[in-house]
């Protein structure tokens, strides 16, 4: 395996999770050898940075929780505004679920852990609040559905409201006395990537030395920078990329194609920038980084603990160990469920399309996964070092409890309620029937690429040439079927304009209405209708008369309630041959994806 494809696995969910279980086997073997005493020094190692009369002196074990960790509290934070700006955290309807579920898997397992270790050691019950999204989603990639994408989803945002908690918890509840001077720079900080952020400011240096500045202040003030660090990512902004923008870059690459030179590269380099809101670019930046090499790094200096002279047996005789395992296995397990159950049950909100109650289940025990945040709290917490080590046993032991669990019951999920995945469906339903459906192209072709766009939608195929790239590589073996879904939430135009291409169908003049409309996006009032409608040519009291037909407008909805059906939610959706595409959908992916498929027959001839 070349070195390339070995990164390319790490970087997937499963491979991230493997490096970590490699990782921290690898310390504690290493603690528990004849060179432990080299790992102890080694993360004893005193390492002091002088900044003027600042001064910075820690051992290699708290610069590496108190340094390089805070990179992952930052990614994690630019995560969290991801979904409150343009995720699944932006509508009250997907929100309120998972901020229940969540707020209930953090208070709950805090419970259980102090009812059974609360007389031993009170101080650890934060060990059991996080939950380690990393690790959790590369076992859900191990151990869950085969299909379980919408059920990651809610995963993902039930960890957003975990790790906000939790980390608020880590800053509050786990800092030092605060001295008031850093922690009044550390606010400046705040307020000048605030200021930023309101300034749309695209250019990613003057956010990075910022959250530097941010960093260093939180330490000189006593309080743990993972606060920092979470709030830092929450400031910096994110936006979905506008398609001006898009056309803005690529009439900058034209110059460039046309006189290429260092300064019109420059800008092309600036134009793309622009067109990816800062957020997005730092958390492409720091992504890998934080998953290859910061948070096995961690693992590396915070799971190696020497279990020789007995020191196994104490922990499993201690009260905190098993108090650290109560409080995340089952914990976790009640507060996400019944949590869940509550909001359910409240109509605060719904489950994710697919995602059945095993499939929450299964998840809510997944979630017992504590591992980076827990140890993290673990070096925090506890004084004691026999506190501490019975504490980090638990952590592993509930990693591999909670995995257990979190396999039977999807597995029980599977077998007992037929919850085969938790995900959308992927086959097109109903499938294309060239007597109803809008067909370009040879209606015999063996491939079949059917688009289910939105009028309003910047980035729908007539204006990116989906169709015309499509046709001029693959000729005659391909037809296109174009499918309405109007987002009628974001886009108040878009179903009357599809109404308008229906009724255009009735005078044989729905292409040239498809055409005219994408060309002519901003202008789809009633009026802008009636002279697009002259445009192509059609008579308008008829084109008058259908707009305001019910049976087009039904028919307008048919082709929304297939969309759901098929497990298309947003703009453009494409399936390929009947089968939803995943991923990237430019012109040369779908390309090479159809490709793929090779040639059968005709399409209407194959399931």
């Amino acid at each position: 395996m070349s070195r390339a494809s070995l990164v390319e696995r790490l970087r997937t969910e499963p491979g991230a999770a493997v490096l970590l279980l490699g990782v921290t086997a690898l310390a504690l073997v290493w603690a528990n050898s004849p060179l432990s005493s080299l790992y102890v020094d080694l993360w004893e190692t005193p390492v002091a940075v002088d900044i003027g009369d600042l001064r910075f002196d820690m051992d290699l074990h708290h610069w590496v929780n108190d340094g390089l960790m805070v990179l992952f509290f930052f990614v994690v934070g630019l995560e969290v505004r991801q979904e409150l700006s343009i995720g699944s955290l932006r509508r009250r309807s997907q929100r309120l679920v998972p901020l229940v579920a969540g707020t209930a898997g953090v208070a709950v397992p805090a419970l259980v852990y102090l009812a059974v270790a609360g007389r031993e050691a009170p101080e650890g019950w934060g060990v059991v609040v996080g939950t380690d999204t990393a690790f959790l989603l590369g076992v859900l990639a191990l151990v869950g559905p085969a299909m379980s994408n919408q059920l990651r989803v809610f995963l993902l945002t039930l960890s957003v409201v975990d790790d906000f908690l939790a980390v608020t918890i880590i800053g509050v509840v786990y800092s030092d006395e605060v001295r008031v001077g850093p922690l009044l720079v550390a606010l400046t900080c705040l307020g000048a990537l605030w200021a930023l952020g309101r300034l749309r400011e695209w250019r990613s240096t003057p956010y990075v030395l910022i959250v530097v500045a941010l960093w260093g202040a939180t330490v000189q003030a006593g309080i743990h920078p993972s606060i920092a660090g979470m709030l830092a990512g929450l400031l910096v902004p994110a936006a979905l990329t506008r398609r001006d923008d898009v056309v803005r870059t690529k009439s900058l690459y034209r110059a460039y194609w046309q006189s290429p030179s260092a300064g019109v590269a420059r800008d092309v380099q600036h134009g793309l920038s622009r067109s990816i809101s800062v957020n997005h670019r730092l958390h492409q930046a720091l992504g890998s980084p934080v998953t290859l090499v910061v948070v096995p790094l961690f693992a590396l200096a915070n799971a190696g603990i020497d279990l020789r002279g007995g020191a196994l047996a104490e922990a499993l005789g201690s009260s905190v160990t098993w108090g650290v395992v109560a409080g995340l296995v089952l914990g976790k397990l009640v507060g996400v469920g019944v949590g869940t159950w509550v909001a359910l049950r409240l109509r605060l909100g719904t489950l994710p399309d697919g995602v059945g109650p095993g499939s929450v289940l299964g998840g809510a025990a997944l979630s017992g996964i504590g591992f980076t945040v827990s140890l993290l709290v673990v070096d925090l917490a506890f004084d004691d070092a026999a506190h501490a080590q019975a504490a980090t046993v638990g952590v592993l032991l509930a990693l591999i409890v909670a995995s257990v669990v979190s396999w039977g019951l999807f597995a029980t999920a599977r077998v007992r309620w037929g919850e085969e995945s938790a995900d959308l469906p992927l086959a097109l339903d109903p499938p294309v029937d060239p007597r109803h459906d809008h067909v370009r192209g040879n209606l015999d072709a063996p491939h079949t690429v059917v688009e289910y766009f939105d009028f309003e939608c910047p980035f729908c195929a007539r204006t990116t040439g989906m169709w015309r790239d499509l046709r001029d590589h693959l000729g005659d073996r391909i037809r296109y079927v174009v499918r309405h879904l109007p987002l009628d939430d974001v886009h108040p135009h878009a179903h009357l304009a599809a109404v308008a291409a229906e009724a255009a169908d009735r005078q044989g003049r729905f292409w040239e209405m498809h055409d005219r409309l994408f060309a002519h996006q901003s202008e789809l009032e009633a009026e802008d209708l009636r002279r697009h409608a002259a445009a192509v040519g059609l008579d308008l009291d008829q084109f008058d008369a259908d707009l305001g037909d019910e049976a087009l407008h039904a028919r307008v909805r048919d082709h929304a309630v297939s969309a759901a059906a098929s497990g298309a939610r947003g703009t453009p959706t494409f399936f390929l041959d009947g089968t939803r595409h995943l991923g990237p959908h430019d012109a040369a992916t779908l390309i090479a994806a159809l490709e793929a498929l090779g040639t059968d027959g005709p399409a209407a001839e194959r399931p």
